[in-house]
């Protein structure tokens, strides 16, 4: 049997690094000196020092070939939160993710920096200051909830000391940051259309929104710290930005940013969370004649007017986490990316 080689250090892999979390990952881990291999079903850019491999995430061998000399691998990759497609979240993110461990596990990875999501613990009620070791949802919010818990499971359960495998998950909440397909571009979308008028609920909820570079610099820390002697083994950590904000301050102050007026008038949380469950049982009723797709779902109005924010104490403790972006400066810096969605032009 042959012994299996260490792989250079400074050489790491990123599965999903053509998406927007995935490519701000890709530019830093440059910046930090690391030679890098991206896995992705699709190649979007092209930047010096990074290598594609294109392919599907359940093709072992495919995989293989990005992991070639890699000692590092963050897994990144997952369809959009906002499909309701349950076949693809189960492919990509448990099938996939399956395959991706036995791939590090074939290759001589070492490390597996999985990103996972807060909403794991997240079951459409308040959530304030939550910790690592709230319990998995027993009834998550969605297919993209539903699918993140067990690929984290997977994950952590596959943290292996003896075998010198060693993995991590990273909860982040709230992604926003320039490049982002999903956040400000459905906010403007929605606002062009008229549909972002209101206020759902009493408008005081806090909640996290958390800046892209934050978000990729507790990955990188929880990939330095990621050590045989260490306590972050097999758990998962909280990044956020720090920073509670009033989910429709956040909403107000990235559409005023832009051009579009503030949301003003309030709707009652319960009638409006009722109204979404009468249209997702229409939408299950009417299917076999006709498709179509309500814009507030439960899972979107959860989100709007609850609280929903969560401890970062374990990452500052463990792994030195402070972000390194206000979220101020995240939002200018997200507003001034955007300067075609404005009002007008």
């Amino acid at each position: 049997m042959a012994t299996r080689v260490r792989p250079v250090s400074k050489r790491c892999a990123v599965i999903g690094g053509s998406g927007f979390l995935g490519r701000h990952l890709v530019e830093k881990l440059l910046d930090r000196g690391y030679s890098v291999s991206v896995f992705d079903i699709r190649q979007s850019y092209e930047l010096p020092g990074v290598t594609f491999h294109q392919g599907d995430l359940c093709d072992k061998q495919a995989l293989l070939s990005a992991l070639k000399d890699v000692s590092l691998v963050f897994h990144c990759a997952s369809p959009a939160p906002s499909s309701d497609d349950r076949l693809l979240f189960e492919r990509v993110n448990i099938r996939g993710t399956q395959t991706v461990i036995q791939a590090c596990l074939d290759a001589g990875v070492q490390k597996l920096v999985l990103t996972s999501s807060a909403s794991v613990v997240f079951e459409g009620t308040d959530v304030k200051n939550g910790k690592e070791d709230l319990p998995y949802a027993k009834k998550p919010i969605d297919y993209y909830t539903q699918t993140k818990i067990e690929q984290e499971k997977l994950v952590l359960g596959a943290c292996n000391k003896p075998k010198g495998f060693l993995t991590v998950a990273i909860r982040p909440h709230g992604i926003f940051g320039p490049r982002d397909p999903q956040l400000v571009p459905t906010l403007v979308d929605a606002a062009r259309r008229g549909k972002m008028k209101f206020i759902i609920g009493d408008g005081t909820n806090l909640v996290d929104f958390t800046y892209v570079e934050n978000v990729v610099h507790g990955h990188i820390l929880a990939a330095e710290h990621l050590r045989a002697d260490s306590p972050i083994c097999g758990k998962p950590y909280h990044i956020t930005n720090d920073e509670p904000i009033r989910f429709w301050d956040f909403m107000s102050e990235v559409l005023v940013g832009l051009g579009y007026p503030a949301p003003r008038f309030h709707l009652p949380y319960t009638l409006v969370y009722g109204l979404a469950l009468l249209l997702l049982l229409l939408t299950w009723i009417l299917r076999p004649v006709m498709s179509f797709k309500p814009t507030f779902t439960p899972m979107r109005v959860a989100l709007a007017g609850t609280y929903h924010y969560y401890s970062c104490e374990h990452a500052k403790e463990h792994l030195g986490y402070k972000p390194v972006v206000s979220l101020k400066e995240g939002i200018a810096r997200t507003v001034a990316s955007y300067p075609h969605l404005r009002r007008g032009a």
